[in-house]
């Protein structure tokens, strides 16, 4: 099925890369738009333009633009080396396949939901650190809480990335 709009929830940790890899192998095809959702659970920010964005998030970013350190600073984003490699790679590797990136500030759980239906998103990728059940109740889970909130297919990948480490619900 081409033309879907993939999202990966990315908050620049190895288990988010993980998740990026995964979803650029193994997910996007061409004529699908893979974007990058970074969640920024603080307000505060350097430039003063975040705030017209707080309710919905940042536009699509296109992948040239957030490669930039100009245009990432000016929405509260450092993007590391790596990150920024997995997604040039995805661009580059497989023809017709789109990278943009979308900043939401807010709690990650929630806002990740929020997306689903905002850009829309036909699928969702997200990392896990594989909390035990007890660090779960204590801490709460992003992952647990889009997987019982979302209305479109969700894969939660392990940092390890081995096959029983990716999980998805339909």
């Amino acid at each position: 099925m081409a033309g879907r709009n993939i999202g990966v929830a990315v908050d620049f940790s190895p288990c988010s890369k993980s998740a990026l890899r995964w979803a650029a192998a193994n997910l996007a095809a061409s004529g699908d738009r893979l974007i990058l959702i970074h969640v920024k659970s603080s307000y505060q920010y350097e430039q003063g333009v975040a705030h017209l964005w707080e309710h919905d998030g940042s536009p699509l970013i296109p992948l040239v633009e957030f490669s930039d350190p100009r245009v990432s600073k000016m929405y509260g984003v450092a993007p590391d080396r790596e990150t920024l490699e997995i997604l040039t790679r995805a661009a580059s590797c497989q023809k017709g396949v789109q990278v943009f990136a979308k900043v939401l500030w807010g709690d990650p759980g929630k806002k990740l939901t929020e997306a689903l239906q905002r850009i829309p998103l036909q699928w969702l990728v997200v990392g896990s650190r594989g909390l035990s059940a007890v660090k779960r109740v204590l801490m709460g889970s992003v992952s647990s809480y889009v997987v019982k909130h979302a209305a479109c297919p969700v894969t939660v990948v392990r940092e390890n990335m081995l096959p029983s480490a990716v999980t998805t619900n339909h």
